[in-house]
């Protein structure tokens, strides 16, 4: 019997990894969140996300209860009849094409060289730090 655990998955959203834990939990499968505090904390970025561990014996049962949960909410969709729901505009990694996307400080180029030179001036830190938007999956940042 192996009672190695595994990272199963990351999760830049503490919500939705709470959910598939408790989907799992529901199941009979053991897991835990790793770095859920921090993440909870907007240290995302920093940490890689929330980490979803289970035993790697698991996995494999794991993969097939989730995509069956998948292929379900697929089926149920398909029959609801009525209001179409507004297409929202995802935007797209320009490198990889993922829209695992999202706006927010820059981490590569962080502050203007005007605010870094201001801020050497005046011996403190940069106060106007850059926006951009971020592929979780790639890591590239984009305006």
């Amino acid at each position: 019997m192996n009672d190695r655990t595994v990272v199963y998955s990351t999760y830049y959203n503490p919500m939705e990894a709470n959910i598939i834990k408790a989907k799992l939990e529901d199941s009979g499968f053991a897991c835990f969140l790793a770095d859920e505090n921090v993440a909870t904390l907007n240290y995302n970025q920093a940490i890689g996300g929330v980490k979803l561990i289970v035993f790697e014996r698991d996995v494999e049962a794991i993969n097939a209860l989730l995509a069956e949960d998948n292929s379900l909410a697929f089926e149920s969709s398909d029959e609801i009849v009525g209001e179409e729901e507004p297409v929202e505009d995802k935007t797209v990694c320009e490198k990889c094409g993922s829209t695992n996307v999202d706006y927010g400080m820059a981490t590569d180029k962080k502050y203007s060289i005007w605010a870094t030179i201001l801020a050497f001036l005046t011996l403190t830190t940069p106060i106007k730090a850059n926006k951009c938007h971020h592929c979780y999956n790639c890591g590239y940042e984009f305006e």
